[in-house]
């Protein structure tokens, strides 16, 4: 992806919503909401302390993340919509 985040900003592609609950109810499409989770694609190089130096971030590519529902800010890139959010705004990383 032609993106290059800048300072503790990430670039995330959201993965789709389950379509049916732990109990087999069926979730149609026009019920669901963004999903609040996503794979990480890009990740800037981080926030610079006092002295200038970067603080390198937590999270790397491929990493699946939490985030807040009204977290970033999304945008289109080659007909892709991905999610640009600060580091601050990811919640937890699922582990596999």
């Amino acid at each position: 992806m032609p993106i290059r985040p800048l300072h503790d900003r990430l670039i995330i592609k959201r993965t789709e919503p389950e379509l049916k609950t732990a109990s087999g109810i069926v979730i149609p499409d026009s019920a669901g909401e963004k999903p609040e989770q996503g794979d990480v694609i890009a990740v800037g190089p981080g926030k610079r302390n006092d002295k200038g130096d970067f603080i390198a971030l937590n999270v790397k590519p491929g990493d699946r993340v939490l985030f807040g529902k009204y977290a970033g800010q999304t945008v289109k890139i080659d007909g892709d919509e991905v999610l640009v959010i600060r580091e601050d705004d990811v919640l937890a990383v699922i582990e596999k």
